[in-house]
């Protein structure tokens, strides 16, 4: 009897023991939980903060600009690298993409494929991105003509698990397709051009190029570049063609510079992205593509016709501040107004209708005086020739119901007065 009563006793201290010790754990475990949420809400915070620029509540918000899912590096700190940048964007705007309408996991709408590929975040960054999953090509399909002068321009990230993989190969093509059905064919074609990227574990990563003209391998270097040193950054390209000349820029760097990289009288009809193996070390995703069209003739259009439209000149989101790729197109506005002096300048800033009427018009007006000054402080143009006005979203020159729309509403007038 005592032994069964002893036992009974034992049993029940150790029920109690462990329905403290229990409730020990979940108390802690709650506690644990609760910090590491703090700690993950604090990061996506300021991850979303760094890259929204914080947004919230002020005029302009999707007219950011910007072109990558990271924040951009300041105009103060970063323009200065981009000394030599002389890349101008085409007059019209007439893509845009940035995968933003597809839902993450999916392949993109409206874009054809021989392989597999999804969108995704990256970093926590809320921009999407479209990830080459496997071997193939990948062609966006509303891209289907492709004039004379045209420029092109994406982000391109090598995404390593680790951060220091080293570049695989990656084809950016220009072809002139007989069947768009086919974009994995791009190489039986008569006529393409295309460079790639290639590199291992160093912080140099090498470029070549191949012309096909009517039927004929023509051409072909290799360039080696630093562009590609940073893994944990996406590298900016941007494509200028002028008939038959080609540019090709890696950030601020002018990477190739082609006279005969077209073929005179081709109807190019397609950009194609083609990654030829994929692993750990090699696995590519794309965003913010850019086509615009038609030539930025400066000097013309202000001398002239007394008028000239940028979409060139880029700023940081809801912010007056200018994005360093912007300086090709004050470069080429600076040249103009240093070579007649006697010219002088309204600059006029414009928005999209995002955000409320005020805030948009006080951020024209600022963009504006921004281009004044850095002309001023940057190239010395006599700030006594210019004026600054802003319109904000009251002189739309398309609708801003639509990416593109909006993109050729954001813009910097320059009126010869």
């Amino acid at each position: 009897m005592k032994k069964i009563i002893l036992a009974i006793v034992f049993l029940s201290v150790s029920i109690l023991a462990q329905a403290q010790f229990g409730s020990i754990l979940d108390k802690a475990k709650k506690k644990a939980e609760e910090k590491v949420s703090k700690k993950t809400n604090d990061v996506e915070r300021k991850a979303d903060d760094k890259v929204d620029g914080k947004t919230t509540g002020s005029g302009d918000g999707s007219s950011s600009d910007a072109l990558g899912g990271s924040s951009s590096e300041p105009a103060a700190t970063g323009i200065k690298a981009y000394s030599k940048f002389d890349f101008v964007p085409g007059e019209k705007i007439v893509v845009i993409e940035d995968f933003m309408q597809d839902a993450v996991g999916d392949f993109p709408d409206k874009w054809n494929t021989n392989s597999s590929g999804e969108v995704v975040t990256i970093d926590k960054s809320p921009a999407h991105w479209m990830m080459l999953s496997q071997p193939g090509a990948f062609m966006p399909e509303f891209i289907d003509t492709l004039p004379d002068n045209f420029t092109f321009e994406f982000d391109l990230y090598c995404i390593h698990g680790n951060k220091t993989g080293g570049w695989g190969t990656f084809h950016t093509i220009v072809s002139e397709l007989p069947n768009r059905d086919k974009p994995h064919e791009w190489n039986f074609t008569d006529n393409h051009y295309y460079f790639s990227v290639y590199g291992g574990n160093s912080n140099e990563a090498s470029i070549n190029y191949i012309r096909k003209r009517n039927g004929t391998n023509e051409g072909g270097a290799q360039i080696i570049t630093s562009q590609l040193a940073d893994k944990t950054k996406p590298v900016h390209v941007s494509m200028w063609r002028q008939k038959e000349r080609m540019r090709v820029y890696f950030n601020e760097e002018k990477v190739l510079d082609l006279p005969k990289a077209m073929a005179p009288g081709a109807k190019y009809n397609s950009i194609i992205f083609y990654q030829p193996s994929v692993d750990d070390k090699n696995r590519y995703a794309i965003s913010n593509l850019r086509l615009a069209v038609g030539a930025p003739d400066t000097r013309n259009k202000l001398l002239t016709e007394g008028k000239w439209v940028t979409h060139g000149i880029l700023f940081d989101v809801n912010s007056a501040n200018i994005k360093s790729e912007s300086y090709g197109t004050i470069k080429e506005i600076a040249t103009v107004l240093k070579e007649n002096a006697e010219v002088k300048v309204k600059i006029v800033g414009h928005t999209d209708a995002d955000g409320d009427d005020k805030s948009n018009m006080d951020l024209s007006k600022r963009r504006a005086a921004a281009v004044k000054e850095f002309l001023t402080k940057e190239f010395s143009i006599d700030e006594t020739r210019m004026e600054t006005d802003g319109m904000g979203e009251s002189k739309p020159v398309d609708k801003n119901t639509y990416p593109e729309g909006k993109a050729n509403n954001r813009r910097v007038e320059f009126v010869k007065i």
